[in-house]
């Protein structure tokens, strides 16, 4: 079978989706994840080969990225290309799999570039299963020569999920905070590259203050929120047309709104005479919704993936803690009983877990627990570390982490770090400046 798709905010056409798949596979090749530390598949990625230099260069980058992108995830550990036995010449080449078990692969990738015309490359890869000795899957794909970046997150995609069983989240964009300049004057942009770093973008040019972008669930759409003479305004910016929409003019924000799982809501919380509280809009006819009505402060709500609930936090209590009620503001029940303060708490995708901020002890830390607050962990911790945001499987938060001031009180850094959700393998993700206030997008192909 075979699928059409366009991409034009990102000038890609795949004009060729092609799966080849086979069903029985090795049950024990796949990854089994769980709140432990999960021990990497050994894999190995052959460079994906071609007849000419050029199409060679765009192989091996291919199957770098394919690399980075699997054992950046933390679940598989890559073999090193100088000690493969007989590297294949082609995915259509059924390898000799004595060659690949003695050195405990459980897994080989390999693929083939092609040039079809100035402007066309073809793009093929196989995955075989080394201990059941058979292909898994197959992907053929003929695109421009320039989308030969987001064919290696496609790729790494299929590969991770039939490998783990759980959708991949390679596919994607991260939007940030793009900081800059002194501590009393500081430049902030919004900003947005791929989940690992490149293609990296500016969307806005500092002429206004910017924080707290959100990604829509649903669609290629950010909220943003931003200060235009003192005064905070909510934006939607379609990444896919460049159009931007002004919803309105909030005096008394502080966070930019969440989507609802469909995207047709926004959820958000405002001040007003030292109160703050949560609201809804529907962003069809803009009706705001009053959702809590207390003496408190409620702020940070996220929805639920199922949109039934809602998680915010407040200090109804006495101290900054997490609380979840329906989403008509009713039944609202603490959840959070631990040490310390939380605060910015976000659904996961799938709905399982909870990530939040916590502060304890003059230390910030990012943690996950249940909805209903049991088997709370802390993954991160640092001098500032803030702003959680899921992938689309639910897998690895992104979040920032602000250094401790140096020796002036004032230089410090602000960078973003990705961490698997059983709390390992923390990595830095490299921006051009400084960063804060990840959103991860939804996977652009569905």
């Amino acid at each position: 079978m075979y699928k059409i798709f366009d991409f034009f905010f990102l000038k890609i056409t795949v004009i060729l989706f092609s799966f080849l798949c086979v069903q029985a596979y090795s049950e024990d090749l796949r990854i089994k994840i769980n709140s432990g530390q999960v021990e990497p598949l050994p894999i190995a990625i052959a460079n994906f080969t071609g007849k000419t230099e050029n199409v060679n260069n765009i192989g091996l980058q291919i199957s770098t990225v394919i690399s980075n992108n699997l054992v950046g995830s933390g679940q598989f550990k890559a073999m090193e290309s100088a000690a493969f036995i007989a590297p294949p010449t082609s995915p259509s080449i059924r390898p000799n799999f004595t060659d690949w078990s003695p050195l405990g692969i459980k897994a080989l990738i390999t693929g083939s570039v092609k040039s079809i015309n100035d402007d066309q490359i073809e793009i093929e890869f196989r995955l075989w299963d080394v201990i059941a000795e058979t292909d898994l899957i197959g992907l053929r794909l003929t695109v421009s020569s320039k989308a030969w970046r987001r064919v290696a997150h496609i790729i790494s995609d299929e590969i991770f999920e039939r490998l783990s069983g759980d959708s991949g989240y390679f596919d994607t964009r991260i939007v940030y905070v793009a900081e800059s300049g002194p501590q009393n004057k500081r430049l902030k942009r919004l900003a947005i590259m791929d989940q690992d770093g490149e293609n990296h973008q500016f969307l806005t040019d500092g002429s206004f203050l910017v924080l707290t972008p959100r990604f829509s669930p649903s669609s290629q759409e950010i909220t943003y929120l931003a200060y235009f003479k003192n005064e905070p305004r909510v934006y939607i910016f379609n990444l896919e047309t460049g159009q931007q929409e002004l919803l309105g003019a909030f005096p008394g924000m502080t966070f930019a709104p969440r989507f609802s799982p469909s995207g047709e809501k926004i959820i958000m919380s405002l001040a007003e005479k030292g109160v703050t509280d949560i609201y809804t809009m529907d962003l069809n006819n803009q009706e705001v919704n009053r959702l809590t009505d207390s003496p408190s402060i409620d702020t940070s709500p996220s929805f639920s993936p199922n949109g039934k609930k809602i998680i915010f936090n407040s200090d109804r209590g006495g101290s900054q803690q997490l609380y979840i009620m329906d989403s008509n503001g009713k039944n609202v029940k603490r959840i959070s009983f631990g040490k310390g303060r939380y605060a910015t708490p976000v659904w996961a995708p799938k709905g399982e877990l909870i990530a939040f901020t916590k502060m304890l002890k003059n230390k910030f830390y990012i943690g996950v627990m249940s909805p209903d607050g049991s088997g709370e962990r802390l993954l991160a911790e640092g001098y500032l570390v803030e702003g959680p945001t899921w992938a689309p499987n639910g897998r690895v938060l992104m979040y920032f982490k602000q250094e401790a001031p140096n020796d002036d009180g004032k230089s410090t850094t602000v960078n973003l770090y990705k961490i698997d959700v059983t709390g390992f393998r923390e990595t830095r993700i490299i921006t051009p400046s400084d960063g804060s206030d990840p959103a991860w997008s939804p996977l652009l192909l569905d």
